[in-house]
């Protein structure tokens, strides 16, 4: 399906999913269990909802699922385009929030989770590579098409997202000066 097997790319491929996925889960664990720091389900929630993600719990568990589980896949190489374009769009939801403060992540800003964005969008495009389970099953879930719309989806999914969270967020502003 990706041309002739090249073990070097093969293992570049198996390198880059496992660095990215594996932070991914770390993240998504986080987000849904507290582990490593994290805050859980409820705290988690909390955060969303002050970030103007609402509800917060139903954010706070897609957050952590497309971090977790679109990881653990892109690990395995399971589902490729779904998993990564999934990773992707819940990193582009990400990067919004820290997008006003500027782009290095010393200063809060929206780097980091770029670069786990791109990183994912692009791993959908090239595929796992052969030493992957979508391989091992035929590539069936993994096929050109798949990619294409599973990232257009995700492109439009997280705009929709987005753009509600700004909407909450300006509604909030107008309510603030009204409670003083």
């Amino acid at each position: 399906m990706y041309g002739t097997p090249d073990p070097f790319k093969d293992a570049g491929r198996v390198i880059l999913r496992s660095g990215v996925g594996g932070v991914l889960i770390a993240h998504g664990c986080q987000k849904l269990f507290g582990w490593f720091g994290g805050h859980g389900l409820k705290g988690t929630a909390a955060a969303f909802e002050s970030m103007g993600f609402k509800p917060g719990l139903p954010s706070a568990i897609a957050a952590g699922l497309g971090e977790a589980g679109g990881g653990a896949c892109i690990v395995l190489g399971l589902a490729t385009p779904l998993a990564a374009a999934a990773a992707s769009g819940t990193m582009a939801a990400a990067a919004s929030v820290h997008y006003p403060s500027g782009f290095f992540a010393q200063s809060g800003g929206y780097e980091y989770a770029a670069l786990l964005g791109v990183s994912t969008a692009a791993l959908a495009l090239t595929g796992p590579g052969e030493w992957s389970v979508d391989r091992l099953l035929g590539y069936r879930l993994n096929r050109p098409w798949m990619s294409v719309a599973a990232l257009a989806a995700t492109a439009v999914a997280t705009v929709a997202v987005v753009r509600e969270r700004n909407r909450a967020l300006a509604e909030s502003a107008k309510e603030a000066p009204a409670a003083q």
